[in-house]
């Protein structure tokens, strides 16, 4: 929701596209180039396979079904008692056994071609994801060493981005998602008091117990204070959490931030920040609202395509959010690198801490696993960049402007290494047993 124009230190010399930047902005065009390309390559061959083969083998099973039913009035005839020189005769019951194994319907036969390139492809991607963490950190090292290889990621392709994670969400959801969510208010309602309640009281701990100054306790205190992210419905996705839980806890964050963050900063740092509310509303309707719809909408228009690009919708999700943790470090590489180890320590145990607690809440609430692990992920990432922004426009001194930007690498990494450590944990209900895993 953050325009980054606003963000940009004005200290910080020009973005002009040097020959090392264009060559670096080249390399991330030919990476992302090829990603697509195999992507699309092997959507289209997915697709054929589930068309053509699944006909001929529909057509095989019919003949082979046709012929077992043929076999069964034989079968018949066979096990009944004749009689046969004034006895009894019971026929040998293997007769009939090996009659039914000769008629019986055979397995269909695989997919011919291109179904192990697929199922390679899908191990592929999926390790892509695993690494989300490194994916991340690696983006908010190449942005703090050279913040004009992120130059082109301007506020255009920022919105742009935010919309592709939503609707690569949008797909994956269907209106009865939202309708079992909303049968039960309760996680959404803890969710939005974790997020405003637990969160602020943990920033200002640990901006007490590592003896921040002034400035920068009221940094680490607005970070805390601030509506969830966006990302975090993608870690919740990759988690295996429940998405259409996540949104919503999203969406009533970012509107309850409308007077929650202003009430929290005057309350607790006794500053008056003001809100633009909105701003808010139009932003949270552009780029979460519609593009979610438009991925519903696709899910029931035209559910093979969608069934075909799911498993990529976890990638696309990835490289969006590392563009855009990439573009939004970029613009604050110089505090982040003059940051101290203070600061480091208490934002990263603002997001972990945050995390944890947001889990452990649900749990003892007697909430199911797949609730907890949306909770914990929406508890830890907080909207770091719309608190910068905050802090720049409202607080007088330029230090209150650090955390945030120090909790935008923290938050992205903390969310990014729960959602991939819940992945490969799997889901048990209620009575211990495995759960049966959705699709994702």
């Amino acid at each position: 929701f953050t325009p980054l124009s606003s963000l940009s230190d004005p200290r910080s010399p020009p973005a002009a596209f040097m020959r090392k930047e264009a060559m670096q902005v080249s390399i991330v065009l030919i990476f992302l180039s090829g990603v697509l390309g195999s992507t699309f390559t092997a959507t289209r061959q997915r697709v054929r396979l589930a068309n053509a083969p699944q006909g001929r083998s529909l057509q095989a099973s019919a003949r082979s079904r046709t012929r077992f039913e043929g076999a069964q009035s034989r079968v018949a005839h066979l096990t009944q008692p004749h009689r046969q020189n004034g006895y009894l005769s019971v026929p040998k019951r293997s007769l009939a056994i090996t009659a039914l194994e000769e008629a019986s319907p055979t397995p269909a036969a695989p997919a011919p071609g291109g179904s192990k390139m697929w199922q390679v492809y899908e191990k592929v991607m999926g390790a892509a994801t695993n690494l989300f963490p490194l994916w991340t950190l690696l983006s908010a090292i190449v942005a703090i060493k050279s913040p004009a290889a992120f130059a082109w990621f301007d506020t255009t392709w920022f919105t742009a981005g935010l919309g592709i994670l939503m609707l690569s969400m949008g797909i994956t959801l269907t209106p009865s998602d939202f309708a079992k969510v909303m049968g039960n208010p309760i996680p959404v309602a803890v969710g939005f008091v974790s997020c405003y309640g637990l969160m602020p009281l943990i920033a200002l701990g640990l901006a007490v117990a590592f003896k921040l100054s002034p400035a920068m306790k009221a940094g680490l205190v607005l970070c805390g204070s601030v509506n969830g992210g966006q990302a975090s419905n993608l870690c919740a996705y990759i988690a295996k959490g429940n998405v259409a839980l996540s949104v919503l806890m999203t969406l009533s964050t970012t509107v309850g931030a409308i007077f929650m963050t202003p009430f929290l900063a005057k309350t607790l740092l006794g500053a008056t920040i003001p809100v633009d509310a909105k701003g808010i509303a139009i932003s949270t309707i552009q780029v979460v609202m519609l593009p979610l719809i438009l991925g519903m909408g696709m899910r029931q228009t035209v559910p093979k395509v969608v069934d075909a690009i799911q498993p990529l919708t976890p990638v696309v999700g990835v490289v969006a959010t590392c563009l855009l943790v990439g573009s939004a470090v970029a613009q604050v590489a110089p505090d982040i690198i003059g940051a101290g180890a203070s600061l480091q320590w208490a934002a990263m145990l603002l997001h972990l801490v945050g995390g944890i607690l947001g889990y452990w809440v649900m749990r003892l609430l007697g909430q199911d696993e797949t609730t907890s692990r949306t909770s914990g992920i929406e508890t830890s990432m907080k909207s770091s960049a719309f608190g910068f922004l905050l802090a720049k426009l409202h607080f007088g001194d330029y230090a209150a402007r650090v955390p945030p930007a120090v909790s935008v690498v923290w938050m992205a990494l903390i969310g990014a290494t729960m959602a991939v450590a819940w992945r490969g944990m799997p889901i048990k209900d209620t009575t211990g047993a495995l759960a049966k895993p959705k699709d994702y």
